[in-house]
């Protein structure tokens, strides 16, 4: 029990400064918790209640096949490349129902509810949904190996971007 209780909390840790990082856009530190291969991945909607679930035959709101795609963003975002994100709005994220669905000696499989707050040019606005995380023990902490977003509020107004999620 006791282990379990460990678990949970460094997951959940893990998670609430991962939100953190990308609220104050530390972004070396926030790709460092990205393994290099890690999949970053959100569906599009194909119904009300459908999304597509392979990225490689479906359409995607947004598609990395490694960590390389959230590096090429924030080389972007850094140098004044992304019109897109130009300014950046300021985040708040907030990650809560943290549920370990599975776990073994190297991953674990965590699903959560997120909401980010965001506020750009003179707009508030909300992103929600569900994510999962397939995570992998990196000493006292966890890299990520995959990232799945569910958007439920799909009809958006702007880019959509990894700080958005």
């Amino acid at each position: 029990m006791e282990h379990s209780h460990r678990l949970q909390q460094g997951i959940e840790q893990f998670l609430y400064r991962k939100a953190d990082l990308c609220d104050k856009r530390q972004w070396d530190e926030y790709l460092g918790l990205f393994d290099e291969q890690a999949e970053f991945h959100i569906p599009q909607w194909e119904s009300e209640h459908v999304y597509t679930t392979d990225p490689k035959r479906g359409m995607s709101m947004v598609y990395y096949a490694s960590r390389a795609g959230l590096e090429d963003r924030v080389y972007r975002i850094r140098t004044g490349k992304s019109a897109a994100s130009t300014p950046l709005p300021r985040t708040v994220h907030l990650v809560t129902n943290v549920i370990v669905q599975s776990c073994t000696e190297t991953q674990v499989d965590v699903t959560a509810k997120w909401v980010t707050h965001y506020y750009r040019f003179g707009v508030a606005m909300a992103f929600f949904g569900d994510v999962s995380y397939r995570l992998k023990p990196a000493g006292d902490h966890w890299t990520i190996l995959r990232k799945h977003v569910v958007l439920l509020n799909d009809t958006i107004d702007s880019v959509l971007d990894f700080y958005h999620v």
